[in-house]
């Protein structure tokens, strides 16, 4: 479904066709090609729900792709059919790209999620959500949108549209898988200044490898951010394991991320 349901806030217009715009020469993950989605200007949510014994818990997913494309099946859609095969309901967002990010570079990324969340806790009986088992997922640029919207959600960065933006968009928890531009400089643990962590602030976990090194800082960063204000947070740092591998399996133990977040979600009760 469409989140804005007259348009988007201060849309502009596309510089193309939306669409895939990965070619031969792109890299692979696993053996398999990404798609690269490109040119999105009319934002969607997307429901996927578990086939059997639904558990109530559900997960925004924001794909990464640096404000600039959406990586739409290795971070989007593969990630759903995973939360579906333990009973999680998913909802992804196809949000605008490019130059949608980062908050407050731009507003446009951070308006969408905020959107996004009101609505799956407006559809949540409709959904079968427990409107306070609700969890955003995200990877790289959308890992910080992840940690944008987690300290950015007492006011929405847009006007009202209808009743759905009447409901918190909290998450109730969030799951940062190498988030990118967090902290305030790349060599720096700084937390960035607009990423700003308090005590309302929802549970996290973090994953990242050692060797992506433009993003450790900013893992390191939010995870002290987190420790500081007594949030409740899980850090894990792999030796090896790169940038941009969403949870498609290879010989790199941190691809085994999944099975940690499923016993996460348990120790902090949003899952049985």
């Amino acid at each position: 479904m469409e989140l804005w349901p007259h348009g988007a806030p201060n849309a502009k217009p596309s510089s193309g066709a939306e669409g895939d715009n990965s070619t031969a020469n792109d890299y692979e993950v696993a053996g398999k090609p990404i798609i690269r989605l490109a040119n999105v200007s009319d934002p969607t949510i997307t429901l996927y729900q578990p086939k059997n014994n639904p558990s109530g818990t559900a997960v925004v997913v924001f794909p990464g792709g640096g404000y600039h494309i959406l990586a739409m099946d290795l971070e989007g859609t593969e990630v759903c059919d995973w939360l579906n095969s333990i009973n999680i309901t998913c909802i992804l967002v196809k949000y605008r790209v490019p130059d949608s990010g980062p908050y407050p570079k731009s507003l446009a990324a951070l308006q969408d999620v905020q959107r996004a969340v009101g609505i799956v806790r407006a559809r949540a009986a409709e959904w079968h959500v427990n409107p306070n088992r609700l969890g955003v997922l995200g990877f790289s640029a959308g890992a910080h949108l992840s940690a944008a919207l987690s300290t950015h959600f007492d006011k929405r960065v847009y006007d009202r549209v209808d009743a759905a933006d009447e409901h918190s968009c909290r998450p109730d928890f969030s799951v940062l898988v190498y988030p990118a531009y967090i902290s305030a400089t790349e060599d720096t643990t700084a937390i960035d200044p607009e990423i700003r962590v308090g005590q309302r602030t929802p549970p996290a976990f973090i994953v990242q490898a050692e060797d992506d090194d433009s993003y450790v800082a900013s893992s390191i960063a939010y995870f002290e951010g987190l420790r500081k204000a007594k949030v409740p947070a899980e850090l894990h740092i792999y030796a090896r394991g790169g940038h941009g591998y969403g949870l498609r399996r290879t010989d790199q133990p941190v691809t085994r991320w999944p099975e940690l977040v499923e016993t996460w979600l348990m120790t902090i009760e949003m899952t049985k």
